[in-house]
């Protein structure tokens, strides 16, 4: 079997504690503590007790085989978290990815999910393929993931008892602060920031500010308006309140944006192409990649009209419409974005 295990680039192993609905089908699984790019032994030693045989697969685990894990993983938190399981009645689990493919079970799925809010990997950089089909819509309750299937009965024991059972919301994605808090972040509103969202320390989300799955940011940042899938945004970067980046997953768009660092994107403004560093968008306008952008050089001459895609990637770019004729201009920004250091000291 070692033979199978031998790969020195073993990409995560993870013991997790998660809920089954009544066919015995998993809904979420939560992993304290995931570990990525593992030690071989660790790998070798949990796969013999778990009888693992290589692969990406997840094996269903008893008392026995968390108390064979506790003289594995005698680390202060690992070993914290292996006794705490040990107590716990729910369904256990220890997944195994040896390779980052194709996604192939719901234990996986979450797996890579607190990979990226762990910010062991960062967004883009993983495979999720696969993702949706193998996350059950969850009734996300005061009392746990439930199968929306089954809330009706649960809903009527709680009433009969004199309570209400709260659904906050019926979802594939949970709110990532129920799993994952990183380090030195602050999020005004959980619901709004899924698990698998990558907040970079130093962060502040505010209230209507909305971070999806595999996007995030980088370093610190601002975020009041909502980062799609897939989208990233810079150190030192600031996205506006109602602002707006589409990723890939609704309306067509097969580029991936990235917005560099120490960018403004103004209030109820937008971009649909990636940018450079220090780059401004002015309040309410939104840049398509097929919107016509007079450039200007230095002295603000016209050299030049392009499509808004010819300009992706680039630094010092300020988008502003020109209030006489209605002309989208880019000029070159010479002032410096910076956010308050006061607001994003997290300590």
């Amino acid at each position: 079997m070692s033979g199978t295990m031998s790969d020195s680039n073993f990409f995560s192993i993870a013991i997790g504690i998660g809920t089954k609905n009544r066919k015995g089908e998993w809904l979420e699984v939560y992993y304290p503590q995931p570990i990525f790019r593992p030690d071989q032994d660790i790998v070798t030693n949990l796969g013999l007790i778990a009888d693992y045989r290589g692969g990406n697969t997840f094996v269903e685990v008893d008392d026995d085989f968390l108390e064979a894990a506790t003289n594995i993983l005698t680390e202060g938190k690992q070993h914290h978290v292996i006794r705490a399981l040990i107590a716990s009645k729910q369904p256990r689990v220890v997944t195994f990815i040896q390779s980052d493919e194709v996604l192939a079970s719901t234990p996986e799925a979450y797996l890579k999910l607190h990979l990226l809010s762990h910010r062991f990997v960062t967004p883009n950089s993983i495979n999720l393929e696969g993702i949706f089909g193998l996350l059950p819509n969850v009734a996300w309750t005061n009392r746990g993931a439930v199968d929306p299937a089954e809330l009706f009965d649960l809903q009527l024991q709680a009433r009969a008892a004199g309570e209400t059972l709260e659904v906050s919301s019926v979802d594939k994605f949970p709110k990532m602060t129920n799993y994952v808090v990183p380090k030195g972040v602050r999020i005004a509103h959980s619901a709004r920031v899924r698990l698998g969202a990558y907040i970079g320390e130093g962060t502040t989300v505010m209230h209507e500010g909305f971070v999806n799955f595999n996007a995030g940011t980088l370093g610190e940042g601002m975020i009041e308006g909502r980062l799609s899938q897939g989208v990233t945004v810079g150190n030192g970067s600031d996205l506006g309140g109602s602002a707006s980046i589409p990723g890939t997953l609704s309306g067509g768009g097969t580029v991936v944006i990235s917005i560099g660092e120490d960018c403004l994107i103004s209030a109820n403004a937008g971009c649909g192409i990636p940018l450079g560093d220090r780059c401004v968008v002015e309040a309410g306008l939104y840049i398509t990649p097929g919107a016509l952008i007079q450039v200007l050089d230095e002295k603000r001459n016209p050299v030049e009209v392009v499509k808004a895609r010819e300009l992706s990637g680039r630094s010092d770019m300020m988008f502003i419409r020109n209030s006489q004729s209605g002309q989208v201009e880019c000029r070159i920004n010479t002032k410096q974005v910076s956010l308050n250091e006061e607001l994003h000291a997290h300590n």
